[in-house]
């Protein structure tokens, strides 16, 4: 039985508090690929990199069971209010 989509929400939701996740099975309930959106102050003043690193880390012991893992978004809480309001102003037309 593979990873499930719940299992890395719960560990990353307390290994890295984030105020918002996102994870998504690609791999069609297998629980061997997932896509994750993550926004987290434990990303402050770290390069794209080193936030990856963060997610992969938490993830360790998923990580022998996942084929797949692509972090579509890891972002600060700052970046992501500058990513929502800009979304709103272009659906806005503003």
């Amino acid at each position: 039985m593979g990873v499930t989509k719940e299992q890395l929400e719960s560990t990353l939701t307390s290994k890295l508090n984030p105020q918002h996740l996102e994870v998504t099975d690609t791999s069609g309930g297998c629980g061997a690929s997932f896509v994750i959106d993550i926004v987290s102050e434990q990303f402050e003043g770290k390069r794209l990199l080193e936030r990856h690193r963060l997610v992969n880390a938490a993830l360790e012991e998923e990580m022998k069971e996942i084929h797949a893992l692509s972090i579509k978004k890891a972002l600060t809480p700052q970046q992501w209010k500058q990513q929502q309001e800009e979304s709103e102003k272009s659906k806005s037309g503003a």
